[in-house]
């Protein structure tokens, strides 16, 4: 059985099969291969303190006792119900495997992740955001003609950061004004842009882009200074420099994705459209933005109506 001792080589290879395992068969992004390669880490961590050597002795008192201390270290629910689910992945892919002889998760309680609203913006402020972008392109710097064109395709798409930059010109159809992105689980979906955002990819295409192509530059969509493929951490820090400048809460990308899904809802699109355009695979996740326009009516309703 395999010792789980730090360095020892059957722990290593062990965590090198389970990567493997992910991403060949499961067909997880390499972020979540990378998390969940983490959580599988600490545990280990964990167990080893505990007296713990063998993949064998990890049971539930020991799986129990390391959520506890997760819990003790006031770490988020959220953090808590995905370091559960990796480990859940992992045990289920050892006893298929033999790896050990009983799964130790199964009586294990499932930690949930506190049901937060996402952070959505109203129109004014993503008018406002999207026009600060498009006003700093006009300095002629390509990156800024490239932020541009970002931001305008992450509220326009509902697109994921990283389906973003993965993108490739070739995905790209301004005929049709449609992009095709890789979402999660390697699955294709190709998603509707408008002219706004079609002006601000011309102009990158067009202008920005030539000048940032190096010998040896991928086919992305999205180049870096140095003509690689742009990395999710600067179109990040883009969108904190926009809303810092235009003044609008502290915003990720992921707060564009949520806008474009509570906008098109609010616009009268059904859920089931905007299940599409954002790639969930369950319906169930689509349905949080019925909430977030909810409230937004109700907070609406109270303002105005005078007998709210």
């Amino acid at each position: 059985m395999a010792q789980i001792t730090p360095g020892a080589p059957q722990r290593v290879l062990l965590c090198s099969d389970f990567a493997l395992h992910l991403r060949a068969q499961r067909g997880v992004s390499e972020h979540t291969v990378r998390a969940y390669l983490g959580d599988l880490e600490h545990l280990l961590d964990h167990a080893v303190d505990q007296g713990v050597t063998r993949l064998d002795g990890i049971d539930l008192t020991v799986l129990r006792g390391w959520l506890a201390s997760m819990a003790n270290a006031a770490r988020s629910r959220a953090t808590l119900a995905r370091r559960s689910a990796a480990i859940r992945t992992f045990f289920r892919w050892a006893t298929h495997t033999s790896r050990v002889a009983a799964d130790p998760t199964l009586r294990l309680g499932t930690a949930r992740a506190a049901g937060t609203l996402p952070t959505v913006l109203a129109l004014e402020p993503v008018t406002r955001l999207l026009d600060a972008a498009r006003d700093r392109a006009v300095d002629g710097d390509p990156v800024h003609t490239r932020d541009w064109a970002a931001v305008e395709l992450l509220y326009a798409t509902g697109a994921r950061v990283g389906e973003l930059c993965g993108a490739d010109v070739g995905d790209l159809d301004l005929g049709d004004l449609t992009l095709r992105v890789v979402g999660k689980g390697d699955k294709e979906r190709v998603v509707p842009f408008g002219r706004p955002a079609a002006r601000a990819v011309h102009a990158w295409l067009e202008t920005g882009r030539p000048r940032l192509v190096r010998e040896g530059s991928p086919a992305a969509l999205l180049l870096g200074r140095r003509g690689g493929r742009v990395d999710q951490r600067q179109v990040r820090t883009v969108v904190h420099e926009l809303a810092a400048h235009v003044g609008v809460d502290d915003i990720a990308p992921h707060a564009l994705r949520h806008t474009a899904a509570t906008h098109l809802l609010e616009g009268g699109s059904d859920l089931r459209t905007v299940q599409e355009i954002l790639g969930h695979a369950s319906l169930t996740t689509t349905q949080r933005y019925t909430h977030v326009s909810a409230d937004r009516l109700r907070s609406a309703f109270e303002l105005a109506h005078p007998r709210a």
